[in-house]
């Protein structure tokens, strides 16, 4: 596990099998995620919703929406 040094300018070198998982290269956007003592960072999608395609497939059992739709 790489370990990087905060430059005085707040700066840090993303180590190159950080950069190679990823598959980021110099000026890509990188969001970075704060929660609680935890820091995440991670490519930017180019298109949020295709990155979001398909996350909420298995949250509603089948049948489900249509039952909920049905009864408005």
């Amino acid at each position: 596990m790489p370990i990087q040094k905060l430059s005085s300018k707040n700066q840090i070198v993303l180590p190159k099998e950080a950069r190679e998982a990823m598959n980021v290269r110099g000026g890509d956007e990188l969001l970075v995620v704060v929660k609680g003592g935890v820091t995440i960072i991670m490519p930017k999608p180019r298109s949020y919703s295709r990155a979001l395609r398909g996350k909420g497939k298995t949250v509603y059992k089948r049948g489900y929406l249509r039952q909920e739709r049905a009864s408005w």
